[in-house]
């Protein structure tokens, strides 16, 4: 059996290599060959056809990356994904992620679309989210809370709408008690693994790469059950979910399907990289 993990050809810090090479090495533990390629060039349309990718050499893939192309290419080719196309391109959109979890007895923030501009002189002073403020406004394409921003009045809210307006993205309800704070569960085949709280004294977003700290926490059932619903909705192999702590209980704030879990592994012991790869091969053997 062979596999790739493909991962984004940008990455720079070695923080960010540690995910990819976790999972190499628990793989070639199972008897798994294990290539880490770049998402570069991979395939193209030739005569109507895909052509020229990987699935001559591999069994299946682990797509570490969010660009929506390749995968949708990969598996019209023939190769089994892990996450599927579909879950990538749903997760990587913050508010598809939310209307795809709608309906599913799934508790989110109140979050409203905003209206996509197409030309830089349009006026957008015309729309109000409804949502008192403060109001969260996120980039609905983002990672490591870096385009997530917080509106504390008319005058805020006007200058990130006016920077945002040819960006999609979306107001979201301020849910204070979680301001600072959530936590990060790891779901692998629907379940979860592992758990952690993040917390961060400066900032009210809690990521680990803005400093938020992790540590251990103990996931009632009723964060569990939520967590797994949501990634049996969205039809995720392997994700990390963000619940925030709210007044009558746990919120999806996010779901990632790509997760980073140094610190997870870090701060609770569990080998998140072990369970993924023993779930990996035991999907591909059946």
């Amino acid at each position: 059996m062979k596999t790739v993990i493909l991962i984004n050809p940008y990455l720079e810090k070695e923080s960010e290599f540690y995910q990819p090479r976790r999972l190499k090495r628990e793989l070639e533990a199972l008897g798994v060959i294990c290539d880490v390629l770049p998402n570069a060039w991979l395939g193209s349309i030739e005569g109507g056809e895909i052509a020229e990718t990987l699935t001559r050499n591999y069994d299946f893939c682990v797509y570490l990356d969010k660009d929506k192309y390749t995968p949708r290419m990969l598996e019209k080719h023939g190769m089994r994904l892990f996450n599927s196309a579909a879950a990538v391109e749903v997760c990587d959109d913050k508010m598809l992620t939310h209307i795809a979890l709608a309906g599913h007895g799934v508790p989110m923030p109140k979050t409203v679309p905003a209206p996509l501009c197409y030309k830089e002189g349009a006026n957008t002073g015309e729309f109000r989210a409804e949502i008192p403020f403060p109001i969260v406004v996120k980039q609905c394409y983002g990672s490591f809370g870096e385009q997530v921003y917080l509106a504390r009045d008319e005058a805020e809210l006007g200058s990130l709408r006016g920077e945002l307006k040819m960006r999609p993205h979306l107001f979201q309800e301020f849910i204070a008690e979680s301001a600072g704070r959530d936590v990060r569960a790891v779901c692998i085949g629907g379940k979860v693994v592992a758990a952690m709280q993040r917390k961060s004294e400066r900032d009210f977003r809690s990521n680990i790469g803005l400093g938020g700290m992790g540590e251990p926490y103990a996931l009632d059932d009723e964060g569990r059950a939520l967590c797994e619903k949501a990634a049996n909705v969205l039809g995720l192999d392997y994700c990390g979910i963000d619940l925030l702590f709210g007044k009558e209980g746990f919120l999806v704030a996010e779901v990632n399907s790509n997760a980073f879990f140094g610190e997870i592994e870090r701060v609770t012991g569990v080998n998140v990289a072990r369970l993924y790869a023993e779930y990996l091969a035991e999907s591909c053997k059946k």
